[in-house]
């Protein structure tokens, strides 16, 4: 886990310069992934919150050091106390000074070095923060490209579907003049035509939506085009997973399980939350202990009558010892209750985590069981509906026959097509919460090769 942090924190600042505009043409997924990183504020902003956590660092490693500080003074006088009146020669009675002094925090019974050790699982936390953000962009950004092919899909199919649709009707309408079909069946062709133009249109606004999201996503202006899914990359999984045994699914589910609790951020977030409030906790106990400093101070006068003199030096030793036992009490108690708390938190995160991990591999095994069965239904339909075409034509079918194959091919065309990018939403979601940038390393997982 943190390996992927600071390999994160090295390639971050990369990104900031990486230009957007020059992949509009012809983009592919790395590259969107890489421009939703770049253009993502929140990244930014948990990147600045690290620099942050890390100046607070060195500022409890500052207050250790002995602290100097310089003073200087001059004067004169220009009337006489006593009478008012004004002194002859000012310059007479001119005085100047320099201090040097310099203090020493001695003994603060251990909360400075406890406060810098939470401060450390602070900006460890900082930087769990930002990896978490970092994947959830990226899971972000293979959303939203995948939504977009799923929509070009979608509107080609419901294109070639309205094809049929005005080919059914415009033999409809000379079939209908020749008085071989009857008034209701030409209606039912121009209906059939119809709703299939508003289901195009449907899928035009579905695709504007999906690439508006992704031009916000990478910052680009224009998309022409997106490079399509190599889907045979993942045909020996799709079969592995869409016919899995329960007793595999199960020992799938136990290796995830070791994997998210050795690197899914969300818990380590919980975890180090966890190990603060712990700490905070000895913190709120050593309010008992004294607070001791030294001192030297010592400085240069110089008066015209006496000149130039050292003003000699001075040593002194303070301690601070709190009595106010109450208030601290108060404090411990308090301390105690968010240390339960974080506890608590921790058990949820697992809890929490246990239940998307289930359903993350449920639904993956869903989705490669559905692409199996709607590919294997989109066949016998495309079958069915090009006999059924073929009788139309010779005037063997009607064309209620011909559009009821056409609805159906066009419905089987639609849930091949959900199912396809549904698996790769759920493939996605897996790599989410394992934390892992590596889609061939998580393939090779699941098949059981690693």
């Amino acid at each position: 886990m943190k390996n992927q942090v600071f390999r994160f924190l090295l390639f971050f600042p990369l990104l900031l310069f990486a230009s957007p505009f020059a992949l509009a043409e012809n983009v592919t997924l790395e590259q969107v992934r890489l421009l939703a990183l770049a253009n993502s504020r929140s990244l930014a902003r948990h990147n600045l919150a690290i620099t942050s956590s890390i100046l607070d660092g060195r500022a409890l490693v500052h207050s250790n050091f002995p602290s100097f500080s310089l003073g200087a003074s001059a004067g004169l006088s220009l009337w006489s106390p006593s009478n008012a009146a004004p002194v002859e020669n000012p310059m007479d009675t001119f005085s100047a000074g320099a201090s040097v002094s310099v203090s020493q925090r001695i003994f603060e019974g251990g909360r400075n070095s406890i406060q810098r050790a939470i401060n450390n699982l602070a900006t460890e936390s900082a930087r769990i923060d930002a990896m978490t953000e970092f994947f959830n962009v990226l899971d972000a950004a293979e959303s939203a490209y995948y939504a977009v092919l799923e929509a070009a899909a979608t509107l080609e199919a419901e294109e070639s579907a309205l094809e049929n649709a005005r080919s059914r009707l415009s033999i409809a309408e000379i079939r209908h003049a020749g008085g071989m079909i009857t008034t209701g069946e030409y209606l039912r062709a121009l209906a059939e035509m119809e709703t299939r133009e508003n289901s195009r249109n449907q899928a035009r606004r579905a695709l504007a939506l999906a690439m508006t999201r992704l031009r916000s996503l990478t910052g680009l202006n224009q998309i022409h085009t997106l490079e399509p899914v190599d889907f045979s990359r993942y045909e020996k999984l799709i079969l592995h997973l869409g016919n899995i045994s329960d007793e595999n699914a199960d020992s799938l589910y136990n290796r995830f399980r070791v994997l998210i609790a050795a690197g899914n951020p969300t818990l380590a977030r919980a975890a180090l939350a966890s190990r603060r409030s712990e700490m905070n906790v000895s913190l709120a106990n050593r309010g008992f202990a004294p607070n001791i400093g030294a001192s030297f101070s010592t400085g240069l006068n110089y008066t015209p009558d006496r000149g130039l003199e050292l003003s000699g030096g001075r040593v002194s030793l303070s301690a601070n010892i709190p009595v106010d036992f109450w208030v601290i009490n108060n404090n411990i108690q308090r301390s105690m209750i968010a240390r339960d708390s974080a506890s608590l938190d921790f058990l949820s995160a697992e809890i929490q985590l246990d239940t998307e991990l289930q359903s993350a591999l449920l639904n993956l095994f869903g989705y490669a069981g559905s692409v199996l069965s709607a590919r294997r239904s989109l066949e016998y339909t495309e079958r069915h509906f090009e006999y059924v075409s073929e009788r139309f034509r010779l005037l063997q079918s009607s064309i209620s026959d011909h559009g009821e194959a056409a609805l159906l091919l066009i419905n089987n065309r639609n849930i091949y097509i959900r199912a396809s990018y549904g698996f790769l939403q759920s493939l996605s979601r897996l790599r989410l919460l394992e934390a892992v940038d590596d889609e061939e390393r998580l393939i090779n997982i699941l098949l059981g090769n690693i």
